[in-house]
């Protein structure tokens, strides 16, 4: 069970919206697929799962090609697409049972309480689509696209127009799903991304910058950020003046984040610092770059031609 996308390529006119990119996700991992608007992601996931036709290159999902035989691969593919396009006026049992149809479900009755339940709509569940918040339209979307037990799952923006408490319910659901499937998902809710993923996929004006680990990423990093709390306020130019630090960033009057390249240089600064002015740090620690600064890093530079 696996995508396979090899040299994928979609142009239009002299623009290449997707240009020769390739990558491998397996069964058990939940991938996330980051970009700045506009780099690809969709398009990317619309090929992959049948519904737009590549320029050249080649997919295959659980071992199917999606160009030979587009149905056959969307049998394997449960997609929750960004538009999200759904029947307003149908109820949620309606619509989902015109979806089990089509996927030929058996059981289906049974099929649709499951996902009912799994997606959180019980409490909305009596009602027409069109009757329910951004929040709840959107779990619908996600029901449908897990009704036929895909062995793969394309999720695009999933948890767009949630609140935060249905954020953290869907990132379970999407997490559960992950044991036993293939999660490809997009998101620009980069702490949605840290939250679940272990691996990320970077792409930037049609091509793949980053594909890695996300513990990786940060290692790979040159930046680190220390963080500092001081019992008294200080000025912002005593922290400039340290030697290695980059850049100061004011949380508040008495936290700091420090941007460096040669974190144990600042740290030794900083009680330098303290001891020369009398000063009381009361928090002192290290972390690496977080995933936006990462992607922000890696999407402000120029794609290659």
């Amino acid at each position: 069970m696996a995508i396979e996308v090899r040299q994928l390529l979609k142009q239009y006119g002299e623009q290449k919206a997707v240009n020769h990119i390739s990558f491998t996700v397996n069964k058990g991992e939940i991938v996330g697929f980051l970009g700045p608007n506009g780099a690809g992601k969709s398009t990317t996931m619309k090929m992959i799962t049948g519904y737009l036709e590549p320029d050249a290159g080649d997919i295959t999902v659980s071992g199917i090609d999606v160009r030979k035989d587009p149905l056959a691969a969307k049998r394997k593919v449960g997609y929750l697409p960004e538009s999200n396009a759904l029947y307003y006026d149908m109820y949620i049992r309606e619509y989902l049972g015109f979806v089990a149809d089509v996927h030929g479900v058996a059981n289906k009755k049974q099929r649709i309480e499951e996902v009912i339940v799994l997606t959180g709509l019980t409490p909305e569940s009596n009602k027409r689509i069109g009757q329910l918040s951004k929040g709840y339209k959107q779990r619908v979307g996600l029901a449908a696209a897990l009704i036929h037990d895909p062995e793969v799952l394309i999720l695009d923006e999933p948890t767009s127009g949630l609140d935060p408490n249905q954020i953290v319910e869907i990132r379970n659901v999407i997490k559960e799903q992950g044991k036993n499937k293939l999660v490809l998902f997009s998101s620009h809710i980069l702490q949605e991304v840290e939250a679940i993923c272990d691996r990320v996929i970077i792409i930037n004006k049609g091509q793949i910058v980053a594909d890695d680990k996300l513990a990786s990423l940060q290692k790979r990093s040159p930046v680190t950020i220390v963080k500092v709390g001081f019992a008294e306020p200080l000025e912002t130019e005593w922290l400039k003046r340290l030697p290695s630090v980059n850049v100061v960033e004011k949380v508040d009057t008495y936290n700091w984040n420090l941007q460096t390249m040669e974190p144990e240089v600042v740290r030794k600064g900083l009680l330098q610092l303290a001891l020369e002015h009398n000063l009381n740090i009361v928090s002192l620690q290290t972390q690496s770059e977080s995933l936006e600064e990462i992607f922000r890093s890696l999407t402000t530079a120029p794609a290659q031609s």
